[in-house]
């Protein structure tokens, strides 16, 4: 083989070569793209909800109020009746069976969103008030297209009586589209029109906000002692092979380790995001320490040498001069380490945090769920409802994700030093 065809053959190789990786980079970003639409798809409806127009009339005999009621007296008048004759209004029914399809097409919290509309204005008695009463999760559905009207009567939850009250008031425009302030506002629920996020979204802060306050400064001040002041021998060198091993320990062990300790043995009270919180501490302990260890080696001798030769001590030398320049690498890998303990599942399953919680906890040690558990359980539930949820609570969780990501990335490349 000449000199020109082996050059030719390295050079075909190369193209090759470059060829497969190009191939990769589109085959990967295919397959996120139809992730992140299969997600979207689903779970961009969860943020509307549907509501349907109802004229309420406030009865005095119905509610035994008068106008300027205290907020007290109206928390415990009995506004059932008013609903119930509110409702049987929307359409005629001729039969006990047909009010009763007709009342299932709201929501069960009918009876509190009329009541929350008195409170807003409690001069209501004798008058009558257009109320946008959130309907039942099969009508949501079946409103956003999910539903399939087309099967026989008996292979669907919704009746043809239901379905023909549904076009009527469609045809009448009383069927509108609000925001859901429901997803952002309630706790778990049993009815996915009322389910929402607000209990794992606190339970996520809660958890991620004591893991930053135990994790990052044991992991700093640790890497700080083995990079800086630590001596060189067997010891040291045990310990940071067991950071490295823990590291890459699966997180779930991390979940059986808490069980034992935290819940069996200390006996922390369970579900809550304070023990969520250290159980995520301890996960993410290695991996803070190993790049903020990667951060302090990256500044030049230089830089401590400079220090010691002016008259700083050692001390001095690394808080004064080295913890500074190593910072943006070590707050960009604290965040990614959040990051990825803001998507654990598997060790708050085992803390019991995959119980159903309804309130929202005001303190971090009220039981609680979290983002990626809450998605664990409303993936097995049954109702159409909870799918087009499941995927809104993976889009929410991918954006702080990805936002914090970003986070990580600002913050290297705006403090980062670059040496020469």
């Amino acid at each position: 083989m000449t000199k020109e065809q082996r050059l030719k053959k390295r050079h075909n190789a190369e193209k090759r070569f470059r060829f497969y990786g190009l191939a990769s980079i589109f085959v990967a970003l295919l397959f996120v793209i139809i992730l992140v639409h299969n997600i979207f798809s689903k779970g961009s409806s969860a943020f509307m909800k549907t509501a349907i127009n109802v004229e309420v009339f406030y009865d005095q005999e119905l509610l035994e109020i008068q106008n300027g009621a205290t907020e007290n007296e109206i928390l415990d008048a009995d506004f059932y009746d008013v609903t119930i004759e509110s409702l049987l209004k929307v359409y005629p029914a001729k039969d006990l069976d047909q009010e009763n399809q007709l009342i299932d097409l709201f929501t069960t919290d009918a009876e509190i969103e009329i009541r929350r509309a008195f409170l807003e204005n409690n001069n209501l008695i004798g008058k009558t008030l257009n109320v946008e009463i959130t309907a039942s999760d099969d009508i949501d559905q079946l409103h956003k297209g999910n539903y399939p009207r087309d099967l026989p009567e008996d292979r669907r939850r919704i009746s043809d009586f239901q379905l023909v009250i549904y076009d009527t008031l469609v045809e009448n425009k009383k069927i509108i589209k609000n925001f859901n302030y429901y997803f952002f506002k309630n706790g778990d629920s049993r009815d996915p029109e009322l389910a929402g996020i607000g209990g794992a979204l606190v339970g996520s802060f809660y958890s991620i906000i004591i893991c930053l306050l135990l994790a990052f400064p044991v992991a700093v001040l640790a890497s700080i002692y083995l990079e800086e002041f630590a001596p060189k021998n067997k010891i040291t060198d045990f310990i940071e092979i067991n950071i490295n091993n823990l590291a890459a320990v699966p997180s779930i062990v991390y979940g059986l380790l808490a069980l034992q300790i935290l819940l069996a043995t200390i006996q922390l009270p369970r579900s809550t995001p304070l023990v969520a919180g250290i159980t995520l501490a301890l996960m993410t302990l290695p991996r803070i320490i190993i790049p903020c260890r990667a951060s302090l080696k990256a500044v030049p001798p230089s830089i401590r040498e400079g220090a010691l030769a002016v008259g700083a001590s050692k001390f001095q030398s690394v808080f004064h001069h080295v913890v500074p320049l190593a910072l943006p690498g070590t707050l960009s890998g604290t965040i990614i380490g959040l990051a990825q303990a803001l998507g654990e599942t598997a060790p708050l399953i085992l803390i019991g945090m995959v119980a159903f919680v309804v309130d929202i906890p005001s303190t971090p040690i009220d039981p609680s769920a979290s983002l990626p558990v809450q998605v664990y359980l409303w993936s097995e539930s049954a109702e159409r409802g909870f799918v087009e949820k499941t995927s809104a609570t993976i889009m929410m969780l991918l954006s702080f994700l990805i936002v914090m990501n970003f986070l990580a990335v600002y913050l290297r490349q705006k403090f980062e030093k670059r040496w020469n």
